[in-house]
């Protein structure tokens, strides 16, 4: 099993910035890649980030050129930097790591609320 523990959510104002964390444990062999998700109320989850162990990255449309994911393999913690926050990015954002070992399989987050007040 994976464990992921998120921390960084909190509540900023509009323009403001927040780093997210997420560190992984437990069984994190051929965990690749990781990433963020988040899901606002009455919306589906959606797509944030997500990071190769060599670098790679995919955002989504609404967060590029905002946001910024970077990894420390050495620490199996991935992080998440936003920048010029919206009201519209409030939602819980939840830590993803993805294994593909014969199968894939997702591990998930608990969630870390993020609230931008206008």
């Amino acid at each position: 099993q994976v464990q992921l523990v998120e921390s960084g959510g909190g509540l900023v104002q509009a323009g403001g910035s927040l780093r997210l964390s997420c560190a992984a444990s437990g069984s994190i062999f051929s965990i690749n890649p990781m990433g963020w998700y988040r899901q606002a109320p009455g919306k589906q989850r959606e797509l944030v980030a997500t990071i190769t162990s060599s670098g790679s990255t995919n955002y989504g449309d609404s967060v590029k050129g905002r946001f910024t994911i970077s990894r420390d393999n050495a620490k199996n913690t991935v992080y998440l930097q936003m920048n010029s926050l919206k009201p519209e990015d409030t939602a819980v954002y939840y830590c993803n790591a993805v294994r593909y070992f014969g199968k894939k399989t997702d591990y998930w987050g608990q969630g870390t609320q993020v609230t931008v007040s206008s």
